[in-house]
């Protein structure tokens, strides 16, 4: 089992919340006051070539503050949750060690559950395994497969959508090999000499978030998502049983390239897709009760996330003066 959160050291400041709710605003704020380095808390900006329909920091941004764990795979790649927490770990410590504070920004709640209560070692998969779930898969469809699911890991089976085949598949390969659900290998009880401040940008009201995820979206189409979506699927190599295509934004666009959609129910579907995941994304974060949320529609947001950052920094050296 792999513990970071067991681990010497000053609270790790963490900064989540759902698409769309201003952690990238805030985070630059964050720079302009004290000497952090981001770590990206985020299962798509991972992947190379994935730019502007995953929000990706621009050159500027990342010009004045460093960014880790960005354009780290190419799109054909996979990438785990225990990926994640070895590189962040890696990062934490060498940021650490150049004297700076390590800020964790993202949306991917799974890989802030990870970092702040480690994760035990899963079980592999024989190839012959994997080969029958696929083809199961391939008789019945996913959403029966998430059905199957729900049956033997509810817990794991809520948080999933019905079509996300790369998760659902490990989740029945780990019951199937261990006997357990892969729900209990998250739900140890683990020490946590280190504490880890999670705050956290939520809506009050969900309506103005989901106009601010139209706006962004259709605002992603000006810049040329269409285009980068289109080189994208002429590579040859990428299809949608992917996870980087499976990514909200690039999925739609890509059943609209394949002449599956029109370009209006394209958007209209990406649109949709992109609340929903801004729910899953909510139901992950009141499921951690030591979070502070903040209101992200408040016109103060951006201050009172620095200010929480302000604090957590003189707590930093409140502990290194008591080493």
């Amino acid at each position: 089992m792999s513990n970071f959160a067991a681990s010497a050291g000053p609270p790790l400041l963490c900064l989540a919340g759902p698409t769309a709710s201003g952690k990238s605003a805030a985070s630059m704020a964050i720079a302009e006051h004290l000497p952090i380095e981001i770590i990206n808390v985020d299962s798509a900006t991972i992947y190379r070539g994935m730019d502007i329909g995953t929000a990706k920091p621009d050159h500027k941004a990342r010009a004045k503050t460093a960014h880790h764990l960005l354009d780290i795979l190419d799109p054909s790649q996979s990438y785990s949750a225990a990926q994640f927490l070895h590189d962040a770990q890696t990062c934490i410590q060498t940021i650490r060690a150049r004297g700076n504070i390590p800020l964790l920004v993202g949306g991917t709640m799974l890989y802030f559950k990870v970092l702040r209560d480690g994760i035990d070692d899963l079980p592999s998969a024989p190839s012959a395994l994997r080969s029958e779930i696929q083809a199961r898969a391939q008789a019945c469809g996913w959403p029966a497969m998430h059905q199957a699911l729900a049956e033997v890991d509810p817990i794991t089976a809520k948080r999933l959508a019905p079509n996300d085949s790369q998760r659902i598949g490990r989740a029945l390969e780990v019951y199937h090999c261990s006997g357990r659900p892969l729900s209990d290998f998250f739900n140890q009880d683990r020490p946590t000499a280190s504490p880890i401040r999670l705050i956290s940008l939520e809506p009050q009201d969900r309506a103005p978030l989901h106009e601010r995820i139209a706006q962004r979206f259709d605002a992603m189409l000006e810049q040329g998502l269409e285009a980068e979506v289109r080189a994208l699927h002429a590579r040859g190599d990428l299809s949608p049983a992917l996870p980087s295509i499976r990514c909200v934004g690039y999925r739609q666009l890509w059943a609209y390239i394949e002449g599956l959609d029109t370009l209006s129910q394209a958007r209209e579907k990406a649109i949709a897709a992109t609340r929903q995941l801004a729910k899953r994304q909510l139901t992950w974060l009141r499921s951690m009760p030591e979070r502070e949320v903040i209101d992200c529609l408040s016109p103060s947001a951006t201050r009172a996330v620095l200010n929480k950052a302000l604090e957590n920094a003189k707590l930093k050296h409140q502990t290194n003066d008591t080493d």
